[in-house]
């Protein structure tokens, strides 16, 4: 045991691991000599392994080295072959790591002069040296670091790129109608994913029509294989090409969403995007689109005085306007459901929750939803059956 420990120490590729809460309680286990110290951190090294989400310690091996940002992995990632002693101290580390994966409960306490009660925990056998071969190979599909745990991303007010750990689940089964608007989100999502030209979408259209829950939708469906989403505030587009450069190196896909879009005429950042969607600030990552959600088709908000005249040049000035949305590969319009549509959506989410009731019922508790809601839309279907459900909810709890 005190072997292994020394064999950890030496780790180099994946020297970030001795960080891991369950492997630093592990390793301190393992240069104790006294038995209350001993048992002690045997205890917190179990807890450790408790607290994550697997239930062996191989599980948990393989997750955090799968996982793991080495020297290694990004030259994989960026194409090249890594430099042959590189290579070879990969294989001779994974075997340290299998070794790690492969202890039982039996075999930790294995001289320990105590024969009182010992936490155990579940063991199993995992292949190390396969899964992470396998992973190198198909590395455009499982990423590394943070963007193989995660597939939703955020640019919080630090200007780093978090996860979300919690996204949203939305999926293209639970969004009704738009069926061709959905086909030409998807199609270019796939030749991104493809390696093929993929263009940036403007999707425009009234409140509440899907356009960002599609987004979503499409990042879940295809995340398995390498999509992922970066979220970016309207005020965070000078971030742009500083996000292009951190990104441009990475083996997966990224959809940088911006939601909500809309500008007044004399908005820096209205110059930022344009610049951006020009290509003239940062070369055009072959990794990365953006796609854009505005409940505005020009994007900008227009005063009177933009097209009546107190400007010398408002014909310029009107052509820049109209023009940034058109610098958007691919503009689609949401439009707001019909009657029939706006029903069927009712339907759709009620057969989804389980909710029994009379269709004359439902449809008409819905149009009357949708008109104090100021219209249909498929955000007000969704909000009257959560209404619904909140009812359903409270009318047993008031029964028990």
């Amino acid at each position: 045991m005190k072997t292994l420990n020394i064999r950890l120490q030496s780790l180099a590729i994946f020297r970030n691991l001795l960080q891991d809460p369950v492997i630093a309680a592990l390793s301190n286990y393992l240069q104790q000599t006294e038995t209350v110290m001993a048992v002690s951190a045997y205890a917190d090294f179990v807890a450790a392994l408790y607290r994550t989400d697997k239930r062996t310690l191989a599980g948990h091996v393989q997750s955090i080295v799968s996982q793991d940002e080495n020297a290694y992995i990004r030259m994989i990632g960026r194409g090249e072959i890594p430099w042959p002693e590189v290579e070879g101290d990969v294989w001779a580390e994974l075997q340290v790591l299998q070794a790690v994966a492969d202890l039982t409960p039996e075999t930790l306490r294995q001289g320990l002069k105590w024969d009182g009660y010992l936490p155990a925990f579940a063991t199993k056998h995992v292949d190390l040296a396969q899964v992470y071969r396998e992973r190198c190979l198909n590395i455009g599909k499982y990423g590394y670091g943070i963007y193989a745990k995660y597939h939703m991303f955020y640019l919080n007010q630090e200007h780093k790129i978090v996860p979300v750990r919690n996204p949203d689940r939305t999926r293209l089964s639970s969004l009704v109608d738009y069926e061709q608007e959905k086909k030409i989100i998807v199609d270019n999502t796939v030749a991104l994913l493809e390696g093929r030209p993929a263009a940036n979408i403007l999707l425009t259209g009234d409140a509440g029509t899907g356009k960002s829950s599609t987004i979503k939708a499409v990042v879940n469906e295809l995340r398995d294989s390498g999509l992922r989403v970066l979220e970016v505030r309207k005020e965070q587009l000078r971030e742009i090409p500083w996000v292009l450069d951190e990104l441009s190196g990475n083996p997966l896909k990224f959809i940088l969403f911006i939601d909500d879009l809309s500008f007044r005429k004399d908005d820096d950042n209205f110059s930022a995007l344009k610049a951006i969607l020009e290509g003239s600030v940062s070369a055009k990552s072959s990794n990365v689109v953006i796609y854009a959600t505005s409940n505005r088709r020009h994007l900008v908000k227009e005063n009177f005085s933009d097209r009546d005249g107190d400007d010398i040049h408002r014909n310029d000035t009107m052509q820049e306007i109209i023009s940034l949305s058109e610098r958007f590969g691919i503009q689609i319009t949401f439009q707001k459901p019909s009657k029939k549509t706006y029903l069927d959506i009712v339907r759709h989410l009620a057969k989804e929750k389980g909710i029994d009731y009379e269709p004359i019922r439902l449809e008409m508790e819905a149009e009357q939803f949708a008109l104090a809601r100021g219209g249909r839309s498929a955000r007000a279907a969704a909000q009257f059956i959560d209404s619904i459900v909140s009812r359903l909810i409270d009318s047993v709890v008031a029964e028990n």
